[in-house]
Parts: structure tokens; C-alpha cells; sequence
């Protein structure tokens, strides 16, 4: 081999070499980007995960105070709930008068009592009616007073204890609406056909109450249908009234049911959500929504609290306890109660 021929093998060598250097060099380069580029994608990854668990664990969080503040505020307005009573929701309905009466007094009082139950697997309804004149025992306050004068003492919460322990049935939620409010609703739904039992003719300017309904089958809109629920007429007294309350919630139930009523049910929620008051929450809603739906067709079933007017003064309504117990056993099968509490 001549030394020209070695030469240009040797630079021919250190080419390839250099050449060969320079793809390591290059390929080490892309090595490192692709390295620093995954590392960046995986902490990307990384912190958005942390990032997503970190909020959703404050969101889980922020559910579980909701909750727990949702639960201690019906633990304040109900009480306790006895589990046997699950398969039901029991339902405290509270018309509210306008405060004034003889005494000067102008706390609002519960002039309308209506407990309504439904039957969450099978849709039937019941509605209890109870006098506003009923005559109760409060021991904490050392004393006796009219169950409508339960809520200008304590509120909803204590009405909804005071009927549940009348009953012996545990209340769910309450709703508590004055005159102006169901007038409102009444003429949302396009008023209450009904038939009037006699004229109604009744004069109180001192509490602004004029009522004059004919006898016969009336359209009532919301404010004869207010006038109709708290005429008192002298032969029945607050008996007559509470078989009208019993008439007139039957006929809005069915009202309730009719096909033309879906399209104003906006309207109700409405008047529902922003002038009622009520212990249900967004918590209640599915609930409250399946039991709505699975309401039965099937008229309702009406009663009267069992009692008697007072000895001496028709103005008080006095409860008969046997009865009342028998009542409810009849409304709420033991069968049922403990079936439910078992699925419990």
C-alpha cells in the first residue's frame, strides 16, 4: 500500500468517524428534547391531575358541608324521623292568615291546616284535615293554646312537631303560604269550579274581609276561592269550614291532574319557589320530583281529625286521642310500617 493510497484511507476513516460522531451528537440532542418533552407533557399530566383532584376534593368537600348543613337544618325544622315512615311523604301545608285579629295581635297564625301524604310506591294521596281551633297541650310552655296559634308562638318547625306528635305521624317537609300567595296560585291553575252548598254573606271591615258567594256551581278565581275556604257560617261553625277545605282541595287536586294544567306547571314551581316557604331543598328535589310523578289518578282519600267541639265553646275543637290513633292505623297500616322499616 503506497503512502498516498494510506493517506486517503485514514481521512477516509476520520470522515466516517466524524460523520458517525455527529449522528450520535445529533441523536443524543434529540434524545434530550424528546426526554425534556415528555417530562413537560408528564408534568403537565401531572398537575392537571393533581390540580382535578385537588378541586374535586374541595368540591366533595364543599358537598359534604352543604349536606351536613342541610341535615342539621331539618333535624331543627322536623325533629326526628321515624324510619317506619319512609315509604311516605308526609307533608304539612299551612295557610297563614293576615295577622290582625280581636285581640290586636299581629303575628300571623295558621287559619288553614292540611297534612298531605302520599305513598311513594303506589301514587295514593291522603289528605288530613286538621281544625284550627284544636285544642292542644304545650308542656315546655307549661300550658294549653289553639293549634293556630302554634305558628305565631314558634314557627313552622314547631307547628310541624306539634301535629306530628298530635298524629303520631312524622312530617317530611312543610310549605306555609299566606292568602295572597294561593290566590295567585289558584288563578295560575285558571280558578276552582266547585258547587257553593248556600249563599255565603259575611261583612268584617276591622280585618278587611268581605265575602259574597251565591249557591249554586261557581267558577272561584283566587280571591273567591279564599273567601270560600274561610267563610265560618253559624250553623257548623269550624266543622263546615273544614268540610269545605276537604271539597275545595279534592277539587284542586283534580285540577292538579288535568291535561291542560302541564303547561302552567312553570308558572306553579314558580310561585312555589319564590313566595312559599318550605323546608325542601335542591337536596329534595329528585325525590320530590318521582313522588309528584307517581301521583295516583284515584281520588283522594279525606278525613277529618276525629274530636269534638268543646262543652260550653264552639270555638274550640277537642281532640279525641283513641280515635285520632285508630285513625291513623287505618291510614298507616302497622304491616306497611314495618315492612318499610326493615327495608330500611
Amino acid at each position: 500500500m503506497g503512502k498516498e493510497q494510506y493517506t486517503s484511507t485514514r481521512e477516509n476513516i476520520l470522515r466516517k468517524r466524524k460523520i458517525q460522531a455527529r449522528r450520535r451528537r445529533k441523536a443524543l440532542l434529540r434524545l434530550f428534547f424528546l426526554l425534556v418533552f415528555l417530562g413537560a407533557i408528564m408534568a403537565g399530566i401531572l398537575y392537571v391531575g393533581y390540580t382535578v383532584v385537588s378541586w374535586g376534593g374541595r368540591i366533595y368537600q364543599e358537598y359534604q358541608d352543604m349536606y351536613a348543613g342541610y341535615t342539621e337544618r331539618q333535624q331543627e325544622r322536623r325533629g326526628e324521623i321515624d324510619p317506619r315512615f319512609d315509604g311516605y311523604t308526609n307533608i304539612l301545608v299551612m295557610g297563614l292568615d293576615d295577622g290582625a285579629d280581636e285581640t290586636g295581635g299581629q303575628e300571623k297564625r295558621a287559619d288553614t291546616i292540611l297534612l298531605i301524604s302520599l305513598e311513594n310506591d303506589t301514587g295514593k294521596v291522603r289528605f288530613i284535615n286538621i281544625p284550627r281551633d284544636t285544642w292542644i297541650e304545650l308542656p315546655e310552655r307549661g300550658g294549653q293554646m289553639k293549634l293556630k296559634s302554634v305558628y305565631a308562638l314558634g314557627g313552622p318547625s314547631m307547628m310541624v312537631r306539634q301535629v306530628s306528635s298530635l298524629l303520631g305521624v312524622s312530617v317530611h317537609q312543610y310549605i306555609a303560604l299566606d292568602m295572597a300567595t294561593f290566590a295567585k296560585l289558584v288563578d295560575v291553575l285558571g280558578g276552582i269550579d266547585l258547587y257553593v252548598e248556600g249563599n255565603m254573606e259575611y261583612e268584617d271591615p276591622e280585618a278587611g274581609l268581605s265575602i259574597h258567594i251565591r249557591q249554586g256551581y261557581q267558577h272561584l278565581d283566587g280571591e273567591h276561592a279564599g273567601q270560600y275556604l274561610r267563610y265560618r257560617s253559624e250553623e257548623l261553625g269550624d266543622v263546615g269550614r273544614v268540610q269545605r277545605q276537604q271539597k275545595f282541595v279534592k277539587a284542586m287536586y283534580q285540577k292538579l291532574l288535568q291535561f291542560e294544567t302541564i303547561p302552567k306547571l312553570p308558572a306553579v314551581a314558580e310561585i312555589f319557589k319564590q313566595q312559599m316557604e318550605t323546608s325542601a331543598e335542591i337536596f329534595d328535589s329528585a325525590h320530590l320530583a318521582n313522588v309528584l310523578r307517581s301521583m295516583s289518578s284515584d281520588p283522594p282519600v279525606s278525613i277529618m281529625l276525629p274530636g269534638a267541639v268543646a262543652e260550653g265553646d264552639d270555638t274550640i275543637w277537642v281532640p279525641d286521642e283513641a280515635a285520632i290513633q285508630k285513625r291513623m292505623q287505618e291510614l298507616f297500616p302497622a304491616e306497611t310500617l314495618e315492612q318499610a322499616k326493615d327495608n330500611d
